[in-house]
């Protein structure tokens, strides 16, 4: 490959490479050269241009393939526009030669279409330069058109399409040749060329105006025709040449129309030709569309659909603006078009016009009008429905009966109404809160509107208002209760109205069902009421035959509903809805028996309809309150539902009996019953097997039913990946709601609320706008095929086999169509009962069970039908998994294989190839392994056959699955499936998508398999590599979108494995150009390659995305397009394909995906662009950002647009506010004048909550990268030093700004998000002093705004959660003492006073319209603050307390004068919080108490007192809610334990200090954070200190008082006795809150959970928390035995002495770093303290206390043994320990020789460990114990230990200290020598140091070694060069006799003495030292030798 980049070709190289090779070759120089000419040096080009316009003309005829051809037009063009263009007339003739030649055969087709492409590319790139010669080109392509075929006839009108392009008005003499020629192929029988022309005739529009003046009509007629049985792409095309060409016509350009004198069609002549297409389809009106299957479809369906888009170009080719000035005659047109009786033929043709207006209305309003247009569209259609409701009502209330037509107008009122009151709802959704304007004026009367269509005749139109209610609710959320109690209200009002009861209770119905989306609810009462108009209505039926029928639907409706709310509400109400199911059905057979006998129709109808009602309520209570399902409920549950089992099989004979009218509502009890069972399990109901698959497998095989109606879920159980093969891509475009109804199985995309009243309060499936149940009789089939499944895996073998043989009967049986659906149905069941079986893990059965179902499947194989072989090869791949044996799967594989070598015919070839991929997939690699070489072969064969794109499709797609499941085993095979996929791609002709589609799905599932290896270097690897990057440069260089979207996954795979050889700066704009297309799937995957680009290389991405905008600039806007977004000419030539680069504009990629957020609803797709802006941000935010933070302040600058919201400060700040207005027009409007669209709205609320919370992401960003960011001095420096330095300081404005637009916005979600980036922002900058002014703050500036921000919180209508937030940004507020003036502070601290105030009387704002636990937090949140702000009150008058008092001012102290200006007196907070604290300090008590008492675990239900539980203080109302208010709470008390009268109060009364730490324990019962539990520590902690200061006063004063009287009575818990009474003791109500923590954070300390079967033994490290938790106890635990008398110290010593030792050996573990964990260090300090305690040592315990103290020295010294099992103890922290026991407790343990060896041997181990750390620890802690006053202790360890420190010293000469730890250890060493020395008595001086001064000696180097040594040897040797120094003077006696006796010693001394002082000379010349030091160094030198 490499040889292929050079500018010339090498064709050396490619005659020395295989023939098969060639044409890639071929490819990547074309490729190479694409690139290289546009950088080449115009000179070198001109050079070789000869040469290569010969190389290049050569390839025309070697028949290049159709990517080859593209690149080499492109590349032909390329080089005459760079160099000379002085033979391209004759290259250009060339072409034209081939062209006219006469050979049609199939050899010579390339090379014509090559030399057509080049004709296209010469003129597109050159243009009017070509003109001369542009007739007899044009004539010479049409002349050809006429007997090409279709390939050549597509590609002569692409280059038709690109000289029209190229010459633009030049080309007007031959635009009616153009347009006569073109138009007969708009109805071509090739798809691929309706498209070639619609694009064609696009072009021509812009130029030609007899288009869209004389020649509209047959424009529109052929559009229309065009449309018949079309495929998608057609649709878009020849939608959009029509919407664009009837926009035109409407408004023309301005050129054009200035050029010549036009006649403007009018608006309404437009619509009118829009309208018929609409609702005649191209030829007429045929055949009106009832029937059910849709085999071929009525003509009219694809017609319909492909105007309805056309529909959608129109508006948005006129734009925005247009849009909201002819709203009203837009929506009345549109609104028509569904009253019209051609349109509403049949119900489902009904629906289906419903749709189509529906999506006209969402894709123009819903994504081209801004928030404020939107509001003024919905006033439009709340008008539109108040006026079709006037005119129902008239003809409701004309009792004369004048009013002939009147039936039919309702009848087609009730589309228009469903249309209109969708569209209302889906918009007042999408605005959310920023739609409360509609619901405030009262002029519009959109309540009273939407409420009236509640009373519409109709019940489509009586739900769809429900529905809008429930949008309207979800929206605005404090509409929501209000809503209830006035439909409950009329409900009870008007109970003799049928229309009244139902569309009342649908309204309730639907708000019920609304309430999940509203997280703060309604208030609990709502169910009871609910409950009590529910049995009230179902009680009434009865009694008025003209209602009983909507009473009880109504009625079982609202109960089903209520279900919704959850097993919170639905649990009170259990018992009677239990009753209520009960008496729906009879209590026996016989009375069922005696039923059938009585009864008229009407009753049956009735009766009928409650069961199902019944049934359905029983559904949704299993569905939504399954904590509720005891097995008692299920069994109560099971009588009703097994009456209704036996009672369907009476139904027929009823049906008989009284009509078929019943028909309808004994499905629906079917349905019911169906859906119930499904979610029940089935060995509930296993008795019932066999009558229930009697009814399930007669309801799907049509055995009862003439229609031939087919389920709905076969494509969803059919694989995901197989879409290309089912079309079921089509789910995933923006087109998804209408293109449904062209799908063929029954009722397709024709979903209604009428279908299935209960969806009106359940959840939408996700993707779905409205709720869309399909037609009963297809929900029925559906239900049935789906408990089919659930079932099958829990029946005998003997039924499965019955069940299997009777399918294969029933398919023989049917003929013709109805085969087809009994087929399809079948199949849906049968994959429905394997997905089943391989869910429970359970096998198909015995041999001839396998049979039957194999038979079954293998016939379906080669079934005509596409989707039954997707079906059947599905099956198969589940059964191989269900059966899962070896055999088994080689018989099925070898059957497919003999199949595909014998048949020819393609629906055999493609359904086996599917058999073959889909056992792979089901099956993997592993179970199919023996296999995978024959079937590689076979579908690498079949890939080859040209003759069938639709073999060459189904074997790829296959071959892709087997390459997926294969994985590594596939390595094999990778080079030939590559380099078929390769000659594939350069030769399959671009129509046939489907196969490049395949072939994008091998080469990403090769690229996978390959994976990291591509990383390589390789020969074969780089091979791979190229070729994969070859195939990846092909697909995405197709027209077709799925085509280039698996391109993009394939370049995302490779950026996986190897990211160095993916080219981002081509790749990028790529992707940049694809955000803008018109296909979701390929923004899609645009979006998730940027995602995955932007995690790693976020820098790149941004830059390579704005050179497009600047190349943009440099190119094609030079000069004609000014505004980036205008979209001028390229949107009009063509909307979605703009010219690369007009998308991105100066705010990068970043700024265009902020837009996309504004436009695109996909979730998928939303939820990857916020990522990948989180990934930018991340990566560049701190780095750019102002460019980041004007992002989103132009965002949310949208909010200060939309809301009223008073402007910040105005004066000072009102030039930056208009600079930035100016900003916000450039940034989302055009300029441009002329321009007639408004392409891009102001940022919707949804993505101004994004760029609010990027903002705090932002600010966390800042504080992790530099400290400048928060110190405006340092930032300010900075800035000077370099002025491109950004801090986050210097636009504390900006943010401060940005925080309040958003505080104060319309939108709730966006106010939340405000107030918590103002918390941010004064956390983060409170202390950031002003430099201007010493002693302030810079936020003390801004103290307005902040008040400002936060007041409206506080307003009465506010929502809870916005509230407890504010709460909590005034308490940051107040506590962060930013505000140095009291006044200032008290704005704030009323709001927080007020809200007080509304907690004392009880009332949350909104305690009447969200549920109790709303009101509860926003309480708690109340508290919470003050907690907050006491704690910070009291810290800074504690603090003030402790600091010294400071002089009266003096005069002189200049900065005195100015901190006490500004600063708060200390106690003035205080002031503030006084007034309130008795009201607060109850509520405080009473949270924490009623928090006790509700978090008390059920057992203890019992002891719960009766009164005193504020129960709505704390229904906690989530789970993530209250831990701050109980930290704050904890925190509170804290602090109020720190004052002394709060502490003598609780230490007097011990019951307080018990009872409080019940609750303390109580608290961890079920608080797991560790943040509560350290919390929790610190408040036991101060009661033990309280209690402690407390005896200590007692003692203190009992003390003075008894110095005269002998025996002193005990102080302390215990006294004599050392009981300790549990409820009364605080030692042992501490104790048992203490073994809890440690308990829960170490279980081994307890024999009760290390014993339990359930403990595992492996100990973790503690983490850090859990680490500060266990110091925290330990330290406690430590100072309780100070609480005792001494027998109490008795009673509780072995357990703290126990515990202690345990976390001692458990935590003292070595580390790395040498770090004591806390718990060690606390652990050492808790023995230090017990040891030493005086108090334990009275007579009477001596004895006690000094077994206590032997036996818990003996447990260290076993604990400090190393365990193998267990991590290295820590010798250093035991020793210690050790250390510490022998120091204080000398005389408990003088002269137990077990201890002392023990003792010694740990010494010893430690004094020969490796580890220099131990080593220096031990000789310290050894000099302690040596110097021990007691000698008797002291003695033993210096005689056993000395001699060995002193080997190990003499030791360090042979081996130096090599670091600076061992140095201190050989220093330490030393010491312990001196010690000894200066211990010993004078006479053994000598020796001992004879001992000393030779080891030191030895540690000095000579003159020589000195030089070259290292830098801890040099210390060494100065060491012990001062310490000889030292020793000399110190005993000179001793020492003359020593260095007497050694004269070696004293020349090596006396040597490094003189060098000493030699180098301190020289140091001394160098810098003049103060000449003292020198005098002593003589003067000892003389005085010891």
């Amino acid at each position: 490959m490499e040889l292929a980049h050079s500018l010339l070709l090498n064709e050396e190289a490619l005659a020395q490479i295989t023939e098969a090779k060639r044409p890639v070759f071929i490819f990547e120089w074309l490729r190479f050269l694409d690139k290289v000419l546009v950088a080449a040096n115009k000179t070198d080009v001109k050079e070789k241009q000869k040469k290569l316009v010969e190389q290049l003309t050569g390839l025309i005829s070697s028949s290049p393939g159709p990517p080859t051809r593209k690149l080499l037009a492109k590349n032909l063009a390329a080089l005459y526009s760079i160099g000379d263009t002085f033979t391209v007339f004759q290259t250009l003739d060339k072409c034209n030669d081939i062209i006219r030649n006469k050979d049609d055969t199939a050899a010579y087709l390339p090379t014509k279409l090559a030399a057509v492409a080049c004709v296209g590319a010469f003129y597109e790139k050159m243009g009017r330069m070509l003109g001369s010669a542009f007739p007899e080109t044009v004539n010479n392509l049409l002349k050809s058109l006429k007997s090409a075929e279709s390939q050549g006839r597509s590609e002569i009108l692409m280059s038709l399409q690109k000289v029209l392009n190229g010459l633009g008005g030049a080309a007007a003499s031959s635009h009616r040749d153009i347009y006569k020629n073109a138009r007969s192929l708009l109805t071509d029988r090739s798809m691929a060329v309706r498209c070639a022309v619609a694009k064609c005739l696009l072009e021509l529009q812009n130029e030609a105006v007899f288009m869209w003046t004389a020649e509209l009509e047959n424009i529109a007629t052929l559009c229309f025709k065009a449309l018949e049985n079309s495929n998608y792409g057609v649709r878009v095309a020849v939608s959009k040449l029509l919407g664009t060409v009837m926009a035109t016509a409407l408004m023309p350009k301005q050129a054009t129309v200035m050029r010549q004198n036009v006649k403007r069609a009018t608006f309404d002549e437009v619509l009118e030709l829009m309208a018929t297409g609409f609702l005649r389809g191209g030829s007429g009106f045929l055949k009106s569309g009832g029937e059910m299957l849709k085999v071929g479809g009525s003509v009219n369906r694809e017609v319909r659909v492909g105007v309805t888009q056309a529909y959608v170009v129109f508006v948005t080719t006129l734009g925005g603006q247009w849009l909201e000035r002819s709203f009203a005659t837009f929506l009345s047109h549109v609104l028509d078009l569904v009253s019209h009786p051609r349109a509403t033929q049949t119900h489902v043709e009904a629906v289906y016009s419903r749709r189509c207006v529906s999506f006209i209305l969402r894709a123009t309003v819903g994504s081209l009008l801004g928030e404020k247009a939107q509001i003024a569209a919905a006033k439009e259609i709340c008008q539109a429905i108040g006026k079709q409701m006037k005119a129902v009502e008239a003809v409701v209330n004309d009792t004369s009966g004048e009013n002939k037509s009147g039936a039919a107008d309702i009848a087609a009122s009730q589309h228009v109404m469903v249309c209109a009151l969708q569209e209302l709802g889906s918009l007042v959704q999408s605005l959310n809160a920023t739609a409360s304007p509609l619901i405030q004026e009262a002029s519009i009367g959109l309540l009273e509107t939407v409420t009236s269509v509640l009373l519409h005749p109709s019940m489509a139109a009586r739900l769809a208002a429900a529905w809008c209610l429930r949008c309207v609710a979800v929206a605005l959320p404090f509409q929501l209760t209000p809503f209830l109690d006035r439909c409950a209200e009329r409900l009870n009002n008007l109970k003799t109205s049928p229309e009244a009861v139902s569309g009342y209770s649908f309204a309730m119905a639907a708000l019920l069902g609304g309430v999940h989306q509203c997280p703060l609810g309604i208030p609990h009462a709502k169910g009871k009421m609910v409950v009590s108009i529910a049995e009230d209505l179902l009680r009434t039926a009865a009694q008025n035959s003209r209602l009983s029928l909507q009473r009880t639907q109504a009625g079982w409706l609202l109960l089903g509903a209520l279900m919704t709310l959850g097993p919170s509400v639905v649990r009170y109400h259990l018992p009677k809805m239990l009753l209520l199911w009960r008496n729906v059905f009879p209590r026996s057979l016989k009375e069922l028996e005696a039923e059938k006998a009585r009864g008229d129709s009407f009753t049956w109808q009735v009766t009928l309809e409650g069961r199902a009602g019944a049934l359905c309520a029983m559904r949704s209570f299993v569905a939504h309150c399954p904590e509720l399902l005891t097995e008692d409920v299920i069994r109560k549950l099971m009588t009703p539902i097994e009456c209704a089992m036996t009672m369907m099989s009476h139904i027929p004979s009823v049906i008989k009996a009284h009509g078929a009218h019943l028909k309808a509502s004994a499905a629906m009890v079917r349905l019911r019953l169906y859906d119930i069972l499904a979610l029940l399990p089935p060995k509930t109901y296993e008795g019932s097997f066999n009558a229930l698959l009697r009814e399930l497998v007669a309801e799907f095989t049509l055995t009862d039913n003439s229609a031939n109606t087919t389920t709905s879920l076969l494509r969803s159980l059919c694989h995901y990946d197989d879409s290309v093969l089912l079309g079921s891509w089509l789910q995933e475009t923006d087109h998804k709601s209408i293109e449904d109804q062209l799908q063929p199985n029954s009722a397709s995309g024709s979903g209604a609320l009428e279908h299935d009243p209960s969806s009106i309060y359940l959840r939408i499936p996700a993707g779905e706008a409205v709720p869309g149940p399909l037609p009963l009789g297809v929900s029925v089939i559906d239900a049935s095929v789906a408990l089919f499944g659930v079932v099958f895996p829990h029946v005998s073998y003997k039924h499965r086999l019955q069940m299997l043989d009777h399918f294969a009967e029933c398919v023989k049986q049917a003929k013709g169509v109805r085969q087809q659906a009994v087929q399809l149905n079948i199949f849906t069941a049968v994959l429905s009962a394997l997905k089943g079986l391989a869910e429970n893990k359970s096998t198909l059965g015995p041999e001839e069970v396998r049979k039957s179902a194999l038979t079954l499947v293998m016939g379906a194989l080669d079934n005509p039908n596409p989707i039954l072989r997707c079906a059947a090869g599905e099956a198969l791949g589940r059964m191989a998994q269900v059966v899962g044996e070896a055999t088994f799967i080689a018989r099925m594989a070898q059957y497919s294989f003999d199949k595909l070598k014998s048949a020819r015919d393609v629906v055999s070839r493609t359904g086996h190839s599917l058999a073959l991929g889909c056992l792979h997939r089901y099956v993997g690699g592993i179970g199919s392994g023996q296999h995978l070489k024959t079937s590689v072969s076979i579908l690498l064969a079949l890939a080859q056959d040209g003759t069938s794109s639709e073999v060459q499709t189904w074997s790829l797609h296959s071959l892709a699955l087997i390459v997926d499941s294969s994985g590594p085993m596939y390595r094999g095979y990778v080079e030939p499936t590559l380099s078929l996929v390769l000659t594939l791609l350069l030769t399959v002709p671009p129509s046939h998508t489907e196969v490049h589609q395949c072939l994008g799905r091998c080469l990403g599932a090769i690229i996978t398999t390959v994976g990291p290896e591509l990383q390589g270097n390789g020969a074969t690897i780089s091979t791979i590599r190229s070729s994969c990057l070859v195939g990846c440069a092909i697909t995405q260089d197709h027209s077709d979108s799925l085509v280039q979207a698996a391109a993009i996954s394939c370049l995302q795979q490779l950026h996986m494995f190897a990211p160095r050889h993916v080219n981002l700066s081509s790749l990028v704009p790529s992707l940049c150009v694809h955000l803008c297309s018109s296909h979701l799937l390929l923004r899609r995957a645009a979006v998730a390659c940027l995602r995955q680009l932007a995690q790693r290389e976020a820098a790149e991405v941004c830059e390579y995305a704005m050179s497009l905008a600047k190349n943009a600039g440099d190119k094609e806007n030079s000069g004609t397009n000014v505004s980036p977004f205008a979209p001028g000419v390229s949107s009009r030539s063509d909307i979605h394909c703009r010219h690369q680069g007009v998308n991105i504009t100066e705010t990068g990629l970043e700024g265009l995906l902020f837009g996309m957020l504004d436009r695109e609803t996909d979730r998928k797709l939303c939820s990857d662009i916020h990522d990948t802006l989180g990934h930018m941000l991340s990566s560049l935010a701190v780095e750019k950002l102002s460019h980041w933070l004007m992002l989103c302040k132009d965002v949310l600058a949208a909010s200060s647009d939309m809301s009223t919201a008073t402007p910040l400060s105005s004066g000072k700040d009102e030039e930056s506010e208009k600079k930035d207005e100016m900003d916000d027009d450039t940034m989302f409007t055009t300029l441009g004048e002329e321009d007639k669209s408004k392409p891009f709205v102001a940022p919707r609320w949804a993505t101004r909550v994004f760029a609010a919370d990027c903002l705090c992401r932002i600010i966390n960003l800042c504080e992790n990268a530099d400290q400048a960011h928060f110190d405006l001095a340092m930032a300010r420096s900075a800035k000077l030093r370099n002025p491109t330095n950004d801090l986050l300081v210097l636009h504390l404005s900006d943010l401060i700004r940005m925080a309040f637009m958003a505080a104060t916005d319309h939108s709730n979600q966006l106010r939340m998000a405000g107030l918590q980036a103002l918390e941010d922002i004064i956390k983060k900058f409170a202390s950031v002093p002003e430099p201007e002014f010493p002693g302030q703050v810079i936020l003390e500036q801004y103290q307005a705004n902040v008040g400002a921000a936060l007041r409206p919180a506080f307003s009465q209508d506010t929502p809870s959660d916005i509230i407890a937030k504010a709460c909590q940004v005034c308490s940051t507020w107040i506590g962060s003492g930013v505000v140095s003036d009291l006044n200032d502070l008290r704005r704030v601290h009323n709001l927080l006073v007020s809200s007080l105030d509304k907690v004392q009387a009880g009332k949350g704002s909104s305690s009447q319209l969200y549920r109790e636990s709303a009101t509860t937090m926003e309480k708690l949140a109340v508290l919470k603050a003050w907690a907050e702000v006491y704690v910070v009150a009291m810290n800074i008058k504690k603090e003030a307390e402790s600091k010294p008092k400071r002089a009266i001012k003096s005069t002189d102290d200049d900065d005195d004068d100015f901190g006490t200006i500004d600063e708060l007196p200390p106690d003035s907070l205080i002031t503030l919080v006084q007034p309130e604290l008795p009201t607060l300090s109850r509520l405080w008590l009473a949270a924490l108490k009623d928090y006790a008492l509700l978090t008390l675990p059920a057992e203890f239900a019992s002891q719960l007192p009766a009164d005193g539980v504020s129960i709505q203080f704390l229904c906690s109302p989530r789970p993530e809610e209250p831990i701050e208010h109980v930290t704050a709470c904890l925190q509170a008390l804290h602090t109020l334990l720190d004052s002394p009268y709060a502490r003598v109060h609780i230490a007097e009364d011990q019951l307080i200090g018990v009872e409080l730490l019940s609750v303390l324990h109580r608290l961890l019962l079920t608080w797991n954070p560790p943040s509560v539990q350290l919390l929790v520590t610190g408040v036991v902690q101060q009661i033990v200190r309280a209690a402690q200061d407390y005896l200590q006063e007692k003692r203190n004063t009992l003390n003075e008082d008894d110095m005269e009287k002998e025996p002193c009575p005990v102080v302390g818990e215990g006294g004599d006795s050392g009981g300790l009474v549990p409820g009364k003791s605080l030692v042992f109500a501490t104790m048992e809150l203490l073994m809890f923590i440690l308990v829960r954070h170490m279980p081994h300390l307890s024999t009760k959970m290390s014993d339990s079967p359930s403990h595992v033994a492996t100990k973790t490290r503690l983490s850090e928390e859990s680490a500060r938790l266990v110091a925290a106890t330990v330290t406690i635990l430590s100072d309780l035995p100070s609480l005792c008398s001494p027998a109490g110290c008795m009673t509780i010593l072995p357990t703290i002495l126990f515990l202690i030792a345990r976390i001692l050996k458990d935590t003292a573990i070595k580390s790395a770093d040498n770090q004591v964990p806390p718990p060690v260090s606390a652990a050492l300090q808790g023995i230090k303290s017990i040891v030493t305690l005086s108090m334990a040592k009275t007579e009477d315990t001596q004895k006690q206390w000094t077994a206590l103290i032997r036996s818990t020295l003996a447990c260290i010294l076993e604990y400090s043994q190393p365990e193998d099992s267990m991590p290295m103890p820590d010798e250093v922290s035991m020793l210690t320990a050790i250390a510490l026991f022998l120091w204080s407790a000398s005389s408990e343990i003088i002269g137990v020789q077990s201890l002392q060896n023990g003792c010694m041997n740990r010494f010893k181990n430690a004094l020969n460990s490796c580890d220099p750390w131990v080593q220096a620890k031990c000789y310290q802690l050894l000099l302690s114990v040596f110097q021990h006053s007691n000698r008797a202790l002291s003695t033993p360890y210096i005689h056993s230990l000395a001699p060995i420190v002193v080997e190990k010293l003499k030791a360090v000469e042979r081996n130096r200290p090599a670091s600076s730890t061992e140095l201190l250890a050989v220093q330490e060493g030393i010491k312990v020598l001196e010690t000894l020395v200066a211990l010993g008595e004078e006479q053994n001086r000598v020796q001992l140091l004879a001992l000393l001064v030779p080891t030191l000696i030895s540690y000095l180097l000579d003159e020589n070694s000195f030089a070259s040594a290292s830098t801890v040897s040099k210390d060494l040797h100065e060491f012990a060069l001062q310490n000889l120094m030292h020793i000399g003077p110190l005993y000179p006696h001793a020492f003359k006799t020593v260095m007497g006796a050694a004269p070696e010693l004293k020349v090596r001394l006396e040597t490094a003495v003189r060098a000493s002082q030699a180098s301190k000379a020289k140091a001394a010349t160098r810098q003049p030292a103060p000449t003292v030091h020198s005098a002593p160094t003589i003067k000892l030198k003389t005085s010891f030798f």
